[in-house]
């Protein structure tokens, strides 16, 4: 019977962390503050808007919503991105996408400083994950993914790690942070061949694909970590990751729960963001 890696551990020790660092800023005078960009009133952003907001009241971070109409213009936008880039009391920015079709998404996101950019979404942030510059930051979710490894103990050197998912959001940049802590990494995809073969030699094996049944049992081994980063909804209405998880605990080591897992430690990750631009900012 696999170890459940539980989010809740992971994410009380990181506000616990944050919420010092916090209070040491706001004790030279400095409250660090994230700027929420929403374009109207999409259900989903306004669900996750008032999570982000309580998770920042645990850890000492203000939250700034700059709330728009829809039908914003991009001209709008871009200058409502400048003034925020220009806000020394403004730390880090995050805007919610997808954003309307109006709007052409790579300008907005070369709009934003990278300095800001708490989420990762930058090309100059992506850039400094690839070179290890440490310019701007890496996206949540990914660093979400290495965090919980460091909780709880899971070996990364040396070891192989196998990811499936090549997106800019999760895939790749978490492939780049297991290189950068050495491990071997492979990269699978919808057209990789022999999925399970190659799935079944991962030490670490992180699902990310965003399709509900992508790793079937025949993926895991014992020996495994398996961390599922993915959120579907199953048929019946519950939510439900990549992996088989049932599969999962009774053949892997230790398995991430959807929901529980990756996604409850990534709000957290942002505001660990926020912090360190406000500490980059103050130095």
């Amino acid at each position: 019977m696999a170890m459940i890696l539980k989010g809740k551990g992971v994410v009380s020790q990181l506000n616990d962390e944050i919420k010092t660092r916090s209070l040491n800023l706001q004790k030279q005078g400095i409250q660090p503050t994230l700027a929420v960009v929403r374009l109207g009133e999409r259900p989903d952003d306004l669900a996750y808007e008032r999570g982000l907001t309580k998770r920042a009241e645990k850890t000492g971070v203000m939250v700034k919503k700059c709330v728009y109409p829809q039908d914003l213009s991009q001209d709008a936008l871009l200058e409502q991105i400048g003034q925020l880039n220009r806000d020394a009391s403004v730390h880090g920015i995050l805007i919610f996408r997808p954003l309307p079709e109006s709007i052409d998404d790579r300008a907005v996101r070369s709009a934003l400083a990278p300095e800001k950019d708490v989420d990762g979404i930058t090309d100059a942030s992506q850039a400094g994950l690839y070179s290890g510059s440490g310019t701007g930051f890496s996206p949540c979710t990914a660093e979400a993914c290495i965090r919980m490894l460091t909780h709880y103990d899971i070996p990364i050197e040396g070891k192989r790690a196998v990811v499936i998912g090549r997106s800019q959001v999760i895939g790749k940049p978490v492939s780049l942070l297991l290189l950068a802590r050495n491990a071997t990494v492979t990269i699978c995809h919808s057209r990789t061949e022999n999925l399970p073969e190659v799935c079944r030699e991962a030490d670490i094996l992180i699902a990310a694909a965003g399709h509900a049944g992508t790793v079937t049992a025949d993926c895991f081994r014992e020996g495994q970590t398996v961390i599922d980063v993915a959120v579907n909804v199953a048929p019946d209405g519950t939510m439900c990751g990549d992996a088989d998880y049932d599969a999962a605990v009774s053949i892997a080591d230790a398995v991430t729960p959807v929901p529980g897992g990756v996604g409850t430690v990534t709000s957290s990750v942002l505001m660990d963001h926020v912090v360190t631009a406000a500490e980059r900012a103050q130095k």
